[in-house]
This record gives C-alpha cells, structure tokens and sequence, in this order.
C-alpha cells in the first residue's frame, strides 16, 4: 500500500469537506508515491511519537491533531515543530492530520464524548452549513429507475434517516442533434418529442465527482441535461458538538464526579451551580467555547468541552453549568477510532496504536 491509497481510504471515512476553512488537514510531510511500510496512530506528532514511529519501522503518522497548523517561514529546528518536521523528512516519514475532518464527522469526537458519558439519543449542536448539493437532471422515462439506482448507489438521496429520496417530476423533452451528433432516439438533423422524467436528488457536497460519474455511466443520452444547485441547508448529522439527554437526571456533584470518572479527568473546571438537576448535557470536544450560546439556546443543562478562559465561565449566566475537562481529556480516544477503523477497512495491513503520551499539561 503506497501513501495515496491510505489517503483515499481515510477521504472516504472523513471526507475533507468536512474539515474547517481554518484548518490543516491531510497530508502535511511526505511523498503520496511512498510504499507504507507501518503506519503509527496518534493524538499529537511530537518529537517522542516520532522517534516510537522509527523504532516501530512506522514510515507514516497518522495524527489527529496537525503537528503543522499556520505557515512556516523557515525550518531551522528553533522549535518543537521545525524539529518535528526535520526529523520526519530526514527518516521519511509521512504525517498526516485529520483532526476537524473527525470534530465534524457524525462518529468523531463529540459522539466519543457522548458515548463515554452515556448521553442518549444525541444530535449535533451546530450542523455545518454548505455542505450539501442537489442535482436536477432530466431522463427518458424508460430509464428514470436504472439511473436512480446508480445515482443511490453512488450516495445521492440520502437525507438523515432515510435514504434513496427523491423527486420526480413528468415532463416533455424536446430536441434535435446537428450533423455530427451521435444521439440515442432519432436521427441527427431531426426534432425529437419525448416524455421524460426530471430526477431530483440531494447529496453531500463531498460525493459531487461519484455522483456525476454515476450520472454518465447510467444516463443513455450523448449529452445530458442536468443542474446542480448549492444548498444553504445545513447537513444535521455533520458539525461540531452533540447534544443529548443522560440516562437520568443527577445533581452537580454526582454529575461531576461521574464525568470525572468517565473521561479520567484528574481537574474539572466548572461555572458557578445554576441549582437545577442536570439531564440535559451537550458536549464539544477540543476549544468549543465557541458554542456556549448554542447549548445554552438549546436548553442545555451542561455544556462539557475544553480549554474555556476565565471571562467565559460567566456566558453560563447560571443557566447553563460549564465544564472544562480538559483539551487531551475530551480528545483522547478518538486516535482509538482511528485505529479500530483503518485494522478494520484494511485488515492485511498492520496498524500500531502509539502508546507515547502527548498530553502537555501536568497536574500537580
């Protein structure tokens, strides 16, 4: 397996429209051609992981987190990034980050969140916008079913719950070929008259090139007819942060003490009580105080995410209770995911789960 194969596999799982504008995802060091000798999966690419990845005969990294986030202006080892990097091109050594491309994905780390904290029935508290595509494209009836099969096949129709949606409207197609087409009904030079059927489909901006490669491989026509339009629609399974109930209501201190223990959080941080039992809980991991308002006006009993400052911890307005577990405590079982995902996508190539420990902060 080369570098590129890796890529594709991971794009399929975590596309990259699923990653932020601000971030820095993907491939960061290495060569896409590069034969996979043994790949290393990690949290953080520090100076440690690498040296694990050497000796571990692991040629690539995958991290989480993007070991290069903003440019480099030069590589002079002055840092543990420029270091980092150094090392990874004289061993070459591939690394590459997925990080907001798994903060998004429906199975990524809020929904780990969720999971280790046995939040129920939970969706997504701030759903990305502009990530999803319709196609409109006109069809001879006789062929409207071939072409809705490859066009589901291909993950067109799929909205939440459900799958293979879509609509259909009859209409009459008219047209007439010039002298060097080539066209399925009729002759060049004559004017057709046909029904037809106009096919309306939704999908993930992400699957644009699948859907119109299964468009052309099913669709009779020389030259098709069809649109496609982007959709303001936010896509309610993709975004950052989740949203549940738990299982029963507790009180703060139960309710600190259980996500303490869930979470294995040595300090919890929290805003002043808001003497309400606590049910409602929406989560975000990573720096979420971004979304303190949207769980708030979601009803939220408590929002669990990290690295909140000092002023923010008002925003609850006794409310919402506020609780910060830290930034590598809310994060640190999606390099798990990662790795039970890949040993089973390719399970004739052998995956190491990094065992260095990258949490900077120490507690004393």
């Amino acid at each position: 397996m080369i570098v590129q194969e890796l890529l594709k596999t991971l794009e399929q799982w975590a596309p990259t429209a699923y990653a932020e504008d601000f971030d820095n995802i993907g491939l960061l060091i290495g060569n896409s051609q590069s034969k996979c000798s043994g790949v290393m999966i990690t949290l953080d690419c520090t100076e440690a992981v690498i040296n694990e990845a050497i000796a571990d005969n692991c040629n690539v990294i995958i991290s989480f987190h993007p070991i290069i986030f903003s440019g480099l202006k030069k590589i002079t080892g002055a840092n543990y990034v420029e270091r980092v990097a150094i090392k990874a091109i004289e061993h070459k050594i591939s690394i590459i980050a997925l990080h907001t491309r798994l903060d998004n994905h429906p199975d990524g780390v809020s929904n780990i969140l969720c999971k280790r904290l046995k939040i129920k029935k939970s969706q997504v508290l701030i759903p990305k916008k502009d990530n999803l595509k319709k196609l409109v494209v006109y069809v001879p009836e006789n062929y409207t079913e071939a072409i809705l099969e490859s066009l589901h096949n291909a993950g067109a129709g799929n909205l939440e719950n459900y799958k293979e949606c879509s609509f259909l409207l009859e209409g009459t197609g008219r047209f007439m070929g010039i002298d060097k087409s080539n066209p399925h009904i009729g002759k060049p030079s004559e004017k057709i008259s046909l029904k037809e059927i106009q096919i309306n489909v939704v999908f993930e901006s992400h699957l644009f090139h699948d859907i119109q490669k299964a468009l052309r491989e099913a669709h009779p026509y020389e030259t098709i007819a069809y649109e496609v339009y982007s959709l303001i629609n936010s896509f309610s399974e993709v975004g950052m942060g989740r949203i549940g109930s738990l299982e029963k209501e507790m009180d703060l201190s139960s309710f600190l003490n259980f996500v303490k223990k869930q979470l294995n959080s040595k300090v919890i941080r929290h805003s002043p009580p808001t003497n309400k039992l606590i049910k409602k809980v929406a989560v975000l991991g990573g720096s979420g105080s971004f979304a303190i308002e949207d769980a708030k006006s979601q009803g939220a009993d408590a929002f669990i995410t990290a690295d909140l400052k000092y002023h923010q911890f008002y925003q609850g307005e006794k409310s919402l209770l506020l609780v910060d577990v830290g930034h590598y405590e809310s994060e640190q079982y999606i390099k798990n995911l990662i790795f039970d995902y890949l040993t089973e996508k390719l399970p004739s190539f052998a995956f190491v789960l990094s065992r260095t420990k990258t949490n900077p902060v120490n507690y004393f």
